[in-house]
């Protein structure tokens, strides 16, 4: 016996949950001592993006075959990449109902078919009592039973979902009362047109769109928000306070936002691309790192430059080769220096500098107003000679910090 085979079998196992579980299934062949020590894997997992039909139907027989006598007590990871093309939805639902009867920790599927009847997710899934993550990734159906009851469950991910009705999302998760992450990317034929995210336990929350939405969020508790519009469209929102909100990440161009900016006046970190004006009624006393997406009117960095006391990084962002499209980014200077240019700004940052007459005039304005500022990059993809020239006036400008370091990438 060779020395590897002679140690004990949590040792082998342990070994065997560093290699991906087709590897460590394929080591069954190497002798009688090896046959079964992958059943006690706490971690599994099957299928590949790049399986062939031939592959999905062996990986067919062989779960129907061998999950159902896994000897693992816990599952701690389950998941599953497929193409529904080659399963039936009842086959996968069995293959979940062993997981759930192993007090599974974490469920990942991936489902690339966007079939009309895909509910591969069994009732028993919404009582598990030890799920703590789930994720759901392509054409999976979300038909939520009356009885649902998720305790453990802390985080949920959800893309490209179908779901059965108006109503199940909150459904779900009105019964999951410790989850702090929280994942929805809706798709074209997700059959929801208003999105409700009503969970006191929540702690960050990420919601993508590619198509016109009304939110209504109320979440007390949120840490982190992300929302992203994939496609330009136009949204209404319902949100209560975030009084605990601490960063936001914020790309929902042509909405009107005011009362979501009203929501996020908490934030510490703010990343924000948007042209639609915010009114005067909103302070964020607390935010100290800005990232603008800087493609549309600087009235945009204006604002948060006299809205925003207390910034000390300031990042901005151009996403325009558009050298013509001069009126978009016109710069109108504030009449008064804001008081974060006086007191608080320390880093600036510009990525994609293009170097156009108001590009300029926006970068020489924050180094001659700037009084505390001590970094100041500026990083370019234009050719050489142009980046020269660049640098020629931005070093030539006057500065109010003598303690600025001036860089340039």
């Amino acid at each position: 016996m060779d020395r590897i085979s002679g140690l004990p079998d949590e040792v082998l196992v342990k070994i065997l949950s560093f290699v991906p579980t087709k590897v460590a299934v394929s080591t069954s062949i190497l002798s009688k001592r090896w046959e079964f020590l992958w059943m006690w894997l706490t971690k599994l997992k099957f299928g590949s993006k790049r399986y062939s039909e031939s592959e999905f139907k062996r990986l067919q027989c062989f779960l129907d075959r061998n999950l159902p006598l896994h000897r693992a007590p816990v599952i701690e990871s389950f998941r599953l990449v497929l193409s529904d093309s080659h399963f039936k939805p009842e086959d996968i639902r069995m293959w979940v109902v062993v997981a759930v009867s192993r007090y599974i920790r974490e469920l990942k599927i991936y489902s690339s078919h966007y079939g009309e009847k895909q509910n591969i997710l069994p009732s028993s899934l919404y009582t598990c009592k030890s799920l703590v993550i789930l994720k759901l990734d392509g054409g999976v159906l979300l038909d939520v039973p009356r009885m649902v009851c998720l305790p453990s469950l802390k985080t949920l991910e959800l893309k490209g979902v179908r779901y059965f009705k108006q109503g199940s999302l909150q459904r779900l998760l009105c019964n999951c009362p410790v989850l702090e992450d929280l994942v929805v990317n809706l798709s074209h034929h997700d059959n929801m047109g208003k999105l409700t995210v009503i969970v006191p336990s929540l702690q960050r929350l990420s919601l993508s769109t590619p198509s016109s939405r009304e939110f209504v969020i109320d979440t007390p508790s949120l840490l982190s928000f992300q929302l992203v519009d994939r496609n330009d469209n136009s949204h209404t929102f319902l949100i209560e306070n975030m009084p605990k909100l601490r960063e936001a990440y914020i790309n929902v161009p042509f909405a009107d936002i005011k009362s979501l900016i009203g929501s996020i006046t908490s934030v510490k970190r703010l990343a924000i691309s948007s042209e639609v004006g915010y009114g005067e009624d909103f302070i964020f006393n607390h935010l100290e790192e800005l990232t603008l997406w800087n493609k549309y009117s600087s009235n945009l960095l204006v604002w948060f430059l006299k809205n925003s006391p207390n910034l000390r990084e300031l990042m901005l962002v151009s996403e325009t080769d558009d050298h013509e499209n001069l009126g978009m980014l016109s710069w109108n200077q504030p009449s008064i220096v804001p008081e974060c240019m006086l007191s608080s700004l320390q880093k600036f940052t510009w990525f994609k500098y293009l170097g156009r007459p108001q590009d300029r005039d926006i970068a020489v304005y924050i180094l001659k107003n700037a009084c505390r500022l001590r970094t100041a990059t500026i990083k370019s993809d234009t050719r050489l000679f142009t980046k020269l020239e660049m640098i020629t006036e931005l070093r030539l400008s006057s500065q109010a910090s003598s303690t600025c370091e001036l860089n340039f990438s």
